[in-house]
């Protein structure tokens, strides 16, 4: 890649490239994936989404904005602080993504029910805690649908004692096509800039609801989604919908 091509118009025209490459090869895990969701939705359960670090990007496009589907609930690491009682000085841990039973406290804090489906969302898929996450959520016989890159995944070992990857685990995979590492656009001498990660798993996951709200319409059933709240009654209207998941979805600004 030439010196030019590290330019804004170079990222834009690499990553239009993968986009349009992701939108053709992902139908099928798209209609999947939506199949997964319109499924739990129908069935009265909450999607229940988690990564870490960048990740969460991803799960707050998914879960709680505007435009998205009321029944999704943000799993992250600061739960175990802002509901299960720990002292905030445990997230000062570098190494607390790595730490066993991490997830299963997670997920017990969540008290998820066996129709909820649980989206997990992680680029290079082989983090201890994101690993821990799906394995535990599909041992209690909820689906999981994994978002990663598959180039990443399949470049790097495997970090979970088990010997197994977000991917393995997963009923659906939605792939990114970041490549390892992430970063779009080749240094001279070595290395990459722009990471791609969240412009295309923004889309698969927009892609995903679309999919899944369509299935639900067809079927005669309204999905039941956010407005903007800054709208009028926007804020009021949102807060109607969200009585038939009190106690079940999680509205912070953590």
């Amino acid at each position: 890649m030439s010196v030019e091509s590290v330019s804004a118009q170079g990222f834009a025209r690499e990553s239009r490239t993968v986009l349009e490459r992701v939108v053709e090869s992902s139908r099928a895990a798209v209609a999947a994936a939506a199949d997964l969701v319109a499924e739990c939705v129908r069935a009265d359960g909450v999607v229940q989404a988690f990564g870490t670090g960048h990740s969460q990007a991803l799960v707050l496009e998914l879960a709680g904005r505007a435009g998205g589907l009321v029944p999704t609930n943000r799993l992250s690491i600061t739960d175990l602080v802002l509901y299960g009682g720990e002292d905030p000085s445990v997230l000062d841990d570098p190494l607390l993504e790595r730490r066993a039973g991490v997830a299963e406290r997670l997920y017990d804090l969540a008290a998820p029910r066996p129709q909820d489906l649980f989206v997990v969302i992680s680029n290079s898929g082989v983090n201890n805690v994101i690993v821990e996450m799906a394995l535990r959520a599909s041992e209690r016989g909820h689906r999981v649908l994994a978002l990663t890159s598959l180039a990443h995944t399949r470049a790097v070992p495997a970090a979970h004692p088990s010997g197994r990857k977000l991917a393995d685990i997963a009923d659906v995979v939605l792939d990114n096509a970041a490549p390892p590492g992430d970063s779009l656009l080749e240094l001279p001498g070595g290395g990459a800039v722009c990471a791609l990660s969240t412009l295309t798993g923004a889309m698969l996951v927009q892609m995903t609801v679309a999919e899944a709200a369509g299935r639900l319409l067809a079927a005669g059933e309204r999905p039941p989604v956010y407005v903007s709240a800054n709208v009028p009654g926007g804020f009021e209207g949102n807060l109607e919908l969200e009585k038939k998941y009190e106690g079940r979805i999680r509205r912070t600004a953590s």
